[in-house]
Formats: C-alpha cells, structure tokens, sequence
C-alpha cells in the first residue's frame, strides 16, 4: 500500500520509492516534542504496522539545527494513557516501532536530546550529519532521568559507565563521538547523509519483506530491553517530577533560559551546568 494520507499537523508522511516511507519532522521553530507530537507518532506507527508491503521508515526532519529538540517541558506531562503494548504513550510508540517489521532508520540532522534521542534509539539503524548533530539526554539538570527509554537502549550500545555518563552529566556528545560510543551507527558529512541514507533505504526496500523482518525479529530477540525496565523509569521520572528537586532545577535552567535566549537550545549541554553552577544556583 502507498503511505497513507493521514491527519497530522506536525508531520509529513511520503512514500519515496515502493515500499519506503519518509516521515518528516517539523514543529517550528525548535522542533520541541509536546503531546501532540507523541499522539502523531503513535499514529505513524499505527499506520506503518497496518502496511501490507513496507519495508523502511525514515524518520527526519525538516529543520537542519534540530531532529527532535527535546519534550518540551512547560507543555504539562505526557499523556499516560497505555497503548497496545500496556505501555504509557511515548514508550508503547517507540517499543512498537521497535518491533516494527520494517526497518526505521533516524536521519540526525542538528540537535536531538532527551526524547528526541530515545526517538533515535527506538530506531534500527542511526545516521547523523558529522558537523551539525548532537545528541544526549539533559533530563539530570531537570532533577530527572531518562524515562523514555534512554537508559534502557544506550546501556546495550554504549556499555554501563558510558550510559552513566550521558545520563549522570547532561552532556551535549557530538556525531563522532556518538559514532565512537557505537551511540549512532555511522557519522557522514551532512552534504552526503541524506543522499546515504535514501539509497540505503531503497536498496532495502528491494529486498524480500519476509526475510527483513525475520532478520530483524531474530536480532531483537536479544538485544530489546525488557518492557518491565522501560516501565521503571517512567514511573521513576514521574516520582522524581513530583519530588522536591524538580521545580527549582526546572527555574534555574528557565532562568539561564531567559538570560542567553536562543542559544540555550542550541548549546543546552554547556547552559545546564552553567545554569546549575552559577552563583544565583
């Protein structure tokens, strides 16, 4: 079937070559992730899992500074209602693309932090522009961790003392970095990574259906984490954003926020310790 024609308003969803969809990121003007976006994503997955004939996903963006920026926390909570999976929302969505069985590819092109990169990590294979993409998980400077499934798919990926450090600093990690880690699977010159990554994606949508989702199901039988884990954090991160640490975190970074404007997005790995090593701190 052709990619459908479905009712969203922060994404655009084509088929580029049978077989092979594009959806394509864009919430102006920093690519933050709200309920909306997560309800959208559900809504993509749904439509992927119902297709007869897919074989590749590929998720970007159409902001070149920003994959998906981060959830944007004065938006409110994410819904919690479960999906199939008994899952709350973000997390049934990524656990399901996942197991998906075409094979979703991230397209990292600019900033893709908290949410936006366990969005990344849900996916079967990461490519990422060498000189404009950054990644990491700044939920730390929130007095918060990972919930959406961060800790879960980098410790595999990156090892045990890596993962701490992602998760324990809110560091911003650059694309060679993130390739060194094995974070992403390959790094390349953000002139050459779309055109990679779309012949990539038709060369495997040529290949026999059957035998890319058995290759993949196979694989996932000993590297996807137990939903049990998933379902930890999340309750950790709610716990912790009802805990006493977690509003004065939140006004020290929207105050460091308000001080250096725009830049606080753009260089957020530097501005939470800044925020949180100030004086005024």
């Amino acid at each position: 079937m052709t990619a459908p024609a479905l009712d969203l308003t922060q994404f655009t969803v084509a088929e580029a070559a049978p077989g092979y969809w594009r959806a394509t990121f864009d919430h102006p003007p920093t690519n933050l992730m709200n309920a909306v976006t997560a309800s959208e994503l559900r809504t993509i997955v749904d439509a992927a899992e119902k297709a007869d004939d897919l074989r590749v996903l590929v998720l970007d963006s159409a902001n070149t500074d920003y994959f998906f920026a981060r959830y944007d926390l004065s938006a409110g909570p994410l819904p919690s209602d479960p999906g199939p999976t008994g899952l709350p929302l973000f997390l049934d969505t990524t656990v399901r693309l996942s197991a998906l069985p075409a094979i979703s590819i991230a397209q990292i092109q600019g900033r893709a932090r908290g949410g936006g990169n366990e969005l990344a990590l849900a996916c079967d294979l990461r490519y990422a522009a060498r000189e404009t993409a950054v990644l990491g998980q700044p939920e730390i400077g929130s007095a918060l961790v990972p919930g959406g499934g961060g800790l879960e798919r980098l410790v595999p990926l990156i090892g045990r003392s890596r993962a701490l450090e992602v998760a324990v600093t809110g560091e911003d990690y650059d694309a060679e970095t993130a390739e060194l880690y094995g974070w992403i699977t390959r790094a390349f010159p953000v002139a050459e990574l779309a055109g990679h990554i779309d012949a990539l994606a038709r060369r495997i949508a040529s290949f026999d259906q059957d035998a890319l989702a058995a290759a993949k199901r196979l694989i996932n039988r000993t590297t996807e984490p137990d939903r049990v884990a998933f379902l930890e954090s999340a309750k950790a991160t709610a716990q912790l954003a009802a805990g006493p640490g977690f509003r004065p975190a939140l006004e020290r970074l929207r105050a460091q926020a308000q001080r250096v404007g725009a830049d606080f997005d753009l260089d957020m790995g530097f501005h939470i310790g800044a925020a949180h090593q100030s004086p005024d701190a």
